[in-house]
């Protein structure tokens, strides 16, 4: 468990990639780096606990702790418009994991700031979609897992290209040029 986090504030997820879960994989494109086994169906499990993976083609595994690189005034206008998961409208999904190099990890954390905020704007662009899409960061890196943070986004139909706008521009940004491994998984939730 990383250290300076009480266990209570923490939840842990398991993603569970198999042939059966409520988000039917739609895509999965290996942006970076190498990708993941293919799978039909993902569940988004989170709990006090990791989930019991038997029968998975692929699990990872995180955690939802405090917010990095994060200014009070950021975290107080993200709160104030963060929408909650599970809506029932947000019938489409992404999970997005991501692994950063070694340069990434190497740098300061002032320097890391720099770099996510000052100059690739991404708090700032995340802002411009919110309430549209509802995302949600969960770190891996200190669990041992093969990606660094993975990132999930639920959003309604209607919002689809707003997502994918979205995405591009935090992929054009300077601190993308870190990422050595990221997978994106579409998925959609009938009903």
């Amino acid at each position: 468990m990383p250290s300076g986090i009480h266990p209570a504030a923490m939840s842990r997820v398991t993603f569970v990639a198999g042939a059966s879960g409520l988000w039917t994989i739609d895509a999965m494109r290996t942006v970076r780096g190498e990708g993941l086994g293919p799978a039909s169906h993902l569940e988004r499990i989170e709990a006090a606990d990791f989930a019991d993976i038997s029968g998975s083609v692929w699990h990872l595994r995180g955690v939802r702790s405090h917010e990095r690189y994060v200014e009070l005034e950021e975290k107080q206008r993200l709160a104030a418009i963060q929408p909650p998961l599970d809506r029932h409208e947000a019938r489409r999904a992404a999970l997005i994991p991501i692994k950063k190099n070694t340069e990434w990890w190497a740098l300061a954390q002032d320097e890391r700031r720099r770099l996510f905020e000052e100059t690739s704007h991404h708090i700032a662009i995340g802002l411009e979609y919110l309430p549209a899409v509802a995302r949600r960061l969960y770190h891996s890196k200190d669990l041992g897992e093969p990606f660094d943070f993975l990132t999930w986004f639920e959003y309604a139909e209607a919002h689809a290209s707003a997502f994918e706008e979205l995405v591009q521009r935090l992929r054009a940004t300077e601190e993308w040029g870190y990422v050595e491994r990221e997978v994106d998984v579409r998925l959609s939730r009938a009903g």
